[in-house]
């Protein structure tokens, strides 16, 4: 008899929850939140952002972020999707946030990060990357409130130099886009 894998939905012994397991073998299929990580990077006074080329939000500006790959560190991870999105290298300083979407399951860890050059161009994720001052951020073009909300505690740890990672604003949690869209959840939030 050939195994049929994970087909039936049950609550597995010990456990509390509904899992899709294997009636054949017992195996459970875990499906657990998806860790993004990024980075506000700057220059001087300006910070990076990167427009973004895919879907969700294409056109609308973002941190350089992405998914965590397997075996792979944390601040790596972030360093990469810089390199990636805005062809930057960067130098991680430290942890600046760690933000809770529950909607799509999604944990976000975003760095603090100095840009080790302003030389930075469109990476394949990019439709543009550009340095900003804080009064030439395209507030009203930000993709995701995550954004929003790395950007301000970003302000905030520059100008209270407060190292501790900061969390959701309180009452946050990610449920709608800047524009207000509060559809189902996407695979791919992003920030």
């Amino acid at each position: 008899m050939t195994a049929r894998g994970p087909i039936v939905v049950t609550i597995p012994e010990g456990d509390n929850r509904e899992r899709l397991t294997c009636p054949d073998c017992g195996f459970i299929n875990y499906e657990n939140p998806k860790i993004v990580v990024g980075s506000v990077a700057a220059w001087e006074d300006r910070i990076l952002l990167c427009r973004r080329a895919i879907e969700p939000r294409r056109g609308f500006w973002t941190l350089p972020a992405g998914y965590l790959e397997l075996n792979e560190t944390t601040d790596a991870s972030a360093a990469r999707e810089a390199l990636e999105e805005a062809c930057a290298e960067i130098a991680i300083e430290g942890l600046l946030a760690v933000y809770s979407v529950p909607r799509i399951s999604q944990i976000q860890l975003i760095y603090r990060a100095r840009l080790v050059s302003p030389n930075v161009a469109a990476g394949e994720e990019s439709l543009e990357v550009g340095l900003f001052r804080w009064e030439e951020i395209p507030w009203k073009d930000i993709a995701f409130p995550s954004v929003h909300w790395a950007l301000n505690h970003f302000r905030d740890f520059r100008s209270d130099g407060d190292t501790a990672a900061r969390t959701n604003p309180p009452g946050e949690l990610g449920n709608a886009t800047p524009d207000g869209h509060r559809g189902p959840g996407r695979a791919t939030e992003g920030v």
